[in-house]
């Protein structure tokens, strides 16, 4: 049990080197790690909002007005497929939860029900013999629905997130249809809720010229507000209805400039630029909207074909919003509207308290269980000390190269992995004073106390680390912090407390080779 090959001494000098130099960048400041020589690693571990301090934000989204926006969309294409195979219809309007009309040919029903399935599809289609039309969502699809609202909305804002350069930002699903945003280091949640908040659902629509001259469009049109320079809703515009090229084909778009004034570059994909090159093509002397969330940026003159799938949309932008604009085309447009519920900014004085506080929590333990292994096995409590301070090495060495963020609860599962770090050379040198008791040699007694002690060490760190798994698998954000740090601590006190420490108890023995141990 005492015998070590230089491939196992190897070995572990390996790992606790591993551990030492993913460390190392935690004990320098954020302001010095781009200082660091470029053979060190620049990652370390993250602090979380409790810590930093940041933003906190609640959301839930409108799935009502997702369903909404479908059923006006189906309205479009009920009105479109019955034109096309010139059906008659009156009442064509959206009821509550259901688009609703009446065919006036009774005995065209089943060529209506043929172009009505191809505009309803993913719908409940109920015709009834009278010519009534009832289009809806059934319980399953409206179900589906939401639930890939709430999956697509977490995809998109984290998009957004990152594309600020925000660190470790917290996005998780609570209940049904709310979101939890948690942003450490970011102390202005306004410019937060701008950023995700918005829709960011562009399209590019024709102008009616004609209800712009007369002041009345007809049902394929609608008014939509011109954003003013202050951002708010100004004079109205008659849009048609018929998208030109939704932002979906968006690929790209960045800030920039053009005559000096911030502006939005765009690029479209293959599919884009084609639907954008033949509706400029075929509108020259045309007016188009560029609108964003129900909201025309600019109504440019279309003066030539716009072929490439490039453009840049102008308007009364500043730098900033031109960027924020860009950041949203990028990641997409969320599929439904986000209410925020809640609304917190946790200021970093109190996470500095809370790190000052864990860090006294750790010195104190450190401390005491130090001196209580020192005073109870003296030279062999010595080596357990040593093996626990190399136990909080690995596990913030290994913390830092995963890119974990820490929190509190996580501060508080690495002071209770440090006091528990020394359980098994308790148990390990109390086996082996019982040997000595029975008459053992040094060299029999320790092999007998790590060989014995073993059994009952995995055991306890197994079912120690199953329940640890269920809380990091069912429980919320704070234990999930709490749970990864003690998961961690359990496995590097097992290889300090167990395989470092037999190592240098080993080299002590060969060494000293003492007629008695010093317990």
């Amino acid at each position: 049990m005492l015998q070590f090959s230089k491939f196992k001494i190897t070995l572990i000098l390996a790992v606790l080197l591993v551990g030492l130099y993913t460390a190392l960048p935690n004990v320098f400041g954020a302001a010095h790690i781009d200082k660091l020589p470029a053979w060190l690693p620049a990652r370390t571990v993250s602090l979380g909002l409790d810590l930093q301090g940041g933003s906190h934000l609640l959301y839930e989204v409108d799935t009502a007005a997702l369903v909404r926006g479908k059923l006006d969309a189906t309205e479009d294409g009920i009105r479109a497929a019955l034109r096309e195979k010139k059906l008659g219809y009156t009442d064509l309007s959206v009821k509550a939860d259901r688009v609703t009309l009446k065919l006036r040919d009774l005995g065209a029903i089943e060529i209506a029900r043929e172009a009505l399935a191809k505009a309803t599809i993913g719908m409940q289609l109920d015709i009834a013999a009278d010519g009534s039309v009832a289009a809806y969502f059934n319980d399953t699809s409206l179900a589906e629905i939401k639930k890939r609202a709430v999956e697509q909305s977490i995809e998109i804002i984290s998009k957004r997130i990152d594309q600020t350069g925000t660190k470790e930002p917290t996005i998780i699903r609570q209940g049904e249809d709310r979101i939890v945003v948690q942003v450490p280091g970011l102390g202005d949640p306004q410019r937060l809720k701008g950023l995700i908040g918005k829709t960011a659902k562009m399209e590019f629509k024709l102008v009616d010229e004609v209800a712009e001259s007369t002041g009345n469009g007809p049902p394929t049109s609608i008014q939509l507000p011109v954003v003013e320079k202050d951002g708010t809703p100004g004079q109205k515009l008659w849009i048609k209805r018929p998208v030109m090229v939704s932002g979906e084909t968006l690929t790209d778009a960045q800030q920039s400039f053009e005559g000096g004034m911030p502006v939005v570059s765009f690029k479209f994909d293959s599919v884009g630029a084609r639907k954008f090159g033949d509706a400029t093509k075929a509108n020259i002397g045309k007016r188009f909207a560029i609108i964003l969330d129900n909201q025309i940026i600019s109504a440019p003159k279309i003066n030539d074909a716009i072929l490439g799938g490039a453009g840049i949309i102008s308007g009364n932008f500043t730098v900033e919003t031109a960027r924020d604009l860009s950041i949203l085309l990028r990641a997409g447009a969320l599929p439904a509207p986000l209410t925020v519920l809640e609304e917190r900014t946790v200021g970093a004085d109190l996470g500095a308290d809370s790190i000052e506080a864990g860090k006294r929590a750790c010195l104190i333990a450190i401390v005491f269980i130090a001196v209580a292994m020192v005073v109870l096995y003296g030279l062999f409590g010595i080596f357990a000390n040593l093996a626990m301070v190399l136990n909080g090495v690995l596990m913030l060495g290994f913390l830092s190269a995963i890119g974990a963020t820490l929190t509190f609860p996580g501060i508080a599962g690495m002071v209770l992995t440090l006091g528990m770090a020394v359980d098994a050379n308790v148990l390990i040198l109390e086996r082996v004073r019982e040997e000595m008791r029975n008459g053992r040699s040094p060299v029999n007694a320790m092999e007998a106390g790590y060989r014995e002690a073993q059994a009952t060490i995995f055991d306890a760190n197994v079912t120690h680390a199953i329940s640890t798994m269920f809380l990091f698998a069912f429980g919320s954000g704070p234990i999930k912090g709490f749970a990864i740090t003690l998961l961690i601590g359990i496995v590097s006190s097992v290889f300090t407390a167990v395989v470092v420490t037999r190592l240098m108890t080993s080299i002590w023995l060969r060494r000293a080779r003492p007629k008695a141990l010093p317990l």
